[in-house]
């Protein structure tokens, strides 16, 4: 995709991941720029980043809508109409139907609290945690009909350290989201990360060659 691709983003709360990639596309050799933000939800904090950056939002109540078909419909529209090349969920708490998968297959992108395949879905680190796991982390993948199974993009790698709660865990994997969504999304946009045979390739970019151990003595 071209320089100064356009980007979408749904969301549905606080916006920290937002907030890191409007941080981002303030360097001048960042490949995208965000146009729209649309929340399902009025009102939340999200919203009024947005609106601080100067991106143009859009609320699309999904409980206005019959059936999530409708739904995603009206968000489709108004990402259509704002020229979108590329769909980001940050924080966007609906099941996508697999239509609008299918629609938007290659150009969107999520992120998760884990290191998928591990721990799909909800509670990852409480789950983390009672599995006893050294690392954990979180990833920015394409999206699939299936949840959270879609090609990887970027991986972040976390430490469990003794006496973490999920709350501490959640907090230092925060902080790692807001760094690997926005080299994910540049990627993306400069197309440096593409899928061939279900698996995201990698071209001209730099592999930290060393490994990882926790605890070390």
């Amino acid at each position: 995709m071209a320089q100064d691709t356009r980007v979408g983003l749904l969301i549905s709360g606080r916006g920290s991941n937002l907030q890191a990639l409007i941080d981002a596309q303030k360097a001048a050799d960042y490949p995208a720029r965000i146009v729209r933000v649309i929340s399902n939800i009025p009102d939340v904090h999200g919203l009024t980043r947005a609106e601080e950056a100067g991106i143009p939002t859009a609320v699309i109540p999904h409980k206005n809508f019959p059936d999530r078909q409708s739904f995603e419909a009206a968000i489709d529209a108004q990402l259509k109409a704002d020229q979108v090349d590329i769909v980001c969920l940050a924080g966007f708490m609906r099941v996508l139907t697999d239509g609008f998968v299918s629609a938007w297959n290659g150009r969107l992108i999520n992120i998760h609290p884990s290191l998928l395949p591990l721990f799909k879905g909800l509670h990852t680190h409480e789950r983390a945690l009672a599995e006893g796991v050294r690392f954990t982390g979180c990833t920015v993948h394409f999206v699939v009909p299936e949840m959270d199974s879609g090609p990887i993009i970027v991986q972040a790698a976390v430490p469990v350290v003794q006496g973490d709660t999920p709350a501490t865990l959640a907090a230092r994997v925060l902080e790692q989201e807001h760094v690997i969504y926005p080299l994910a999304l540049a990627m993306v946009a400069a197309n440096k990360a593409r899928i061939l045979d279900g698996v995201v390739h990698l071209s001209d970019v730099h592999f930290a060659n060393q490994s990882l151990t926790n605890p070390r003595e």
